[in-house]
């Protein structure tokens, strides 16, 4: 290859070794540039001449004539005198430039995404990106005013926005769909009357499983289409809802790469790492849709995504804009059904960023998405805090969310009035409406991760209501959809509710409870869910003794009792004989956390109260568990139980009378 030419950006040109040619002033490379877009055919002189000047001065064919031979020798500096330029000739009337197909960057691109086409997805891919990798800035960079480029400037621009969008077709049919919604967030943003780009950018979303989010962005696409240019969607657009909304098996994604979720959190984090681009808004919204998708794979992508959510926060208000910290915060809204904190100190910081954000919105109607999304975040994360500040914001998101006509928001505040449901005994009936409004809404809006949640807040509340038949059906149902739309996280609490179900049964021996809770530990290994796997095993171990009847239970205190071991302490101290400070610690104890396992915990002060005979203790654990009468206690945590709370109550009015 000899010369090669670049107009993908400002006009310039090449030697053989890749050494930018020097080709002098403006009118030069005007000419070179002219002569380009003829694509190997003659420009007179004369057209040549009214192109460069508005108003021709005196001797311009001259001047032109100069540009030409100044041209030739940058372009041929080898080319012995007086001899014909095989480059740069002169025919007729006027000059043709007669570069090979390959020798300019914009030509090549023409092949190469012609010839993308005709490639399998992973070499389409490449080539594709390689080929948008020649770009250096807007096509014919330096002449965007020229009428001249006017023509070929739009058709090199509608050719490159063709070229992203194949390539994103390409990553989704190569099963790379997560890794693809970043650049067509991005993409969109630009270019928001690319009606491909809004199609891609729904399928994409589909296929991660975010199909409430697939919908929202096809409504944002008609919303801006009817906004800015007074058009209707197109019939791709049209189609691709209604195939959304009939969840079309069409629309299924390819099985992607054992290694998608590592590939995933690298390409999330890479994503950050270029928020200091001038694109740092638009990436900062697409990052935190990946951190929340890491999310749902558990394990270490859980795990990961906690850390990185605080940046990508931390990152947004960096910019002092309330409405973009506002829309990261919100946009994690990853389904939560443990209602203890896996973070504390994240939750809190979540929290205050949280708060800042909704300070600063504007009080206008326009923002009352994102001020539900806000405060369905801070009553999720102010989970068992007791703090009157959660309730309330459940409250308030989910009155907000019901005015609005957006299912997903209303879905993350029915998840975080969830979050609040449990501040005392007996709210099982309140947390079985919740997820039945969950799975009917999620249902009928294709949200798929929150109608896995709320099947399994209804494995929990029908098993604390001792309906394990409309338990088990739950129970079957979200392992279905967990397998459907791969949430592996699902299997730790089905397998739990397994060896619930089994203890609550009455038919199996305490040894063989005690190994399906061990069995169902296990698979905690890896989870990446500290706040429901610290001190799980050792509680569900002393529940299958207690529910044997008995009072006076072995506990040794060197097991890894997590957020229990003060209510564990007792057992501890009244097995020592130190009965005055076991009933000092039980008469220390706050109420319990405001979490599923409330009416555990009344139950483990009960048992030491019995033994003690403390009336005061007594009475106290009575009115706590009396809202819960009839249910199985422990059960609304989809985890343990300890029985009927009808027997609890029976004894302890016993050990009242006996007192």
């Amino acid at each position: 290859m000899g010369v090669v030419f670049g107009v993908l950006g400002p006009v310039t040109a090449w030697d053989a070794a890749g050494a930018p040619i020097a080709l002098k002033g403006p009118r030069h490379r005007a000419v070179l540039a002219r002569l380009i877009i003829a694509r190997r055919r003659v420009v007179p002189v004369g057209l040549l001449v009214d192109d460069l000047w508005d108003v021709p001065p005196p001797g311009a064919v001259g001047a032109v004539r100069t540009f030409v031979a100044a041209l030739r020798r940058a372009l041929e500096p080898d080319r012995p005198p007086r001899t014909p330029s095989r480059l740069l000739v002169t025919e007729g009337p006027g000059y043709a430039l007669r570069a090979e197909p390959g020798d300019v960057d914009a030509w090549r691109f023409e092949q190469a995404v012609s010839a993308a086409a005709e490639l399998p997805p992973g070499r389409a891919q490449a080539a594709l990106d390689e080929a948008l990798g020649w770009w250096r800035g807007p096509a014919y960079a330096d002449f965007t005013d020229e009428h001249w480029t006017r023509a070929e400037r739009s058709r090199l621009a509608e050719l490159r926005l063709h070229a992203v969008e194949r390539r994103a077709q390409a990553r989704l049919d190569a099963g790379l769909a997560a890794e693809t919604v970043p650049d067509l967030d991005a993409h969109v943003s630009e270019h928001p009357w690319r009606e491909s780009g809004w199609r891609l950018l729904a399928l994409a979303l589909y296929r991660t499983g975010r199909q409430a989010d697939a919908l929202a962005v096809l409504r944002r696409a008609r919303d801006i289409l009817a906004g800015q240019l007074g058009l209707d969607p197109g019939p791709e657009l049209r189609r691709m809802e209604s195939a959304v909304l009939a969840q079309d098996p069409g629309l299924d994604r390819p099985a992607e790469p054992e290694s998608a979720a590592a590939r995933l959190w690298t390409r999330a984090a890479a994503d950050y790492d270029r928020t200091v681009a001038a694109s740092a808004r638009t990436r900062l919204d697409s990052t935190i849709g990946l951190i929340r998708d890491l999310a749902v794979t558990g394990g270490p992508g859980l795990e990961a995504a906690r850390g990185h959510r605080l940046a990508a926060v931390a990152a947004a208000e960096e910019f002092g804009d309330p409405e973009l910290t506002a829309r990261v915060i919100g946009a994690y809204d990853v389904p939560a059904v443990w209602t203890r904190s896996d973070d504390p100190e994240l939750a809190r910081r979540i929290v205050a960023a949280a708060e800042r954000a909704l300070a600063g919105l504007p009080p206008e109607p326009a923002h009352d998405a994102t001020r539900a999304r806000l405060l369905s975040t801070i009553a999720l994360e102010m989970r068992g805090t007791r703090s009157p500040r959660g309730p309330e914001a459940a409250a308030e998101a989910e009155a907000l969310a019901r005015r609005l006509d957006d299912p997903a928001v209303l879905a993350f505040a029915l998840n975080g009035a969830f979050m609040q449901s449990c501040t005392r005994a007996g709210l099982a009936a309140r947390r079985d409406a919740i997820g039945a409004e969950l799975v009917e809404l999620s249902a009928r809006h294709g949200l798929a991760s929150f109608e896995v949640l709320g099947h399994l807040v209804r494995v929990q509340a029908r098993g604390a209501l001792a309906d394990f038949a409309t338990a088990d059906r739950h129970a079957a149902e979200v392992e279905r959809l967990a397998e459907r739309h791969e949430r592996p996280l699902v299997g730790v609490f089905t397998q739990w509710y397994a060896a619930l179900r089994l203890a609550a049964s009455g038919q199996a021996s305490v040894a063989e409870t005690e190994a399906a809770y061990r069995t169902a530990a296990r698979s905690l290994d890896g989870a990446g869910m500290p706040g429901l796997s610290a001190g799980l095993l050792p509680l569900a171990l002393l529940s299958a003794r207690l529910l044997d009847g008995r009072n006076r239970v072995e506990v040794d205190m060197d097991d890894d009792w997590g957020p229990y071991r003060d209510w564990v302490e007792p057992f501890a101290l009244l097995n020592a004989g130190r009965r005055d400070e076991a009933k000092a610690a039980l008469h220390g104890l706050p109420e319990p956390p405001a979490d599923l396992m409330y009416e555990a915990m009344c139950c483990l002060e009960a048992a030491v109260a019995l033994e003690l005979g403390d009336t005061p203790l007594l009475e106290r654990s009575r009115s706590r568990l009396l809202p819960a009468a009839g249910e199985l206690a422990g059960a609304g945590s989809g985890l343990l139980t300890f029985g009927p709370v009808d027997a609890w109550l029976a004894r302890i009015e016993r050990g009242i009378t006996a007192g």
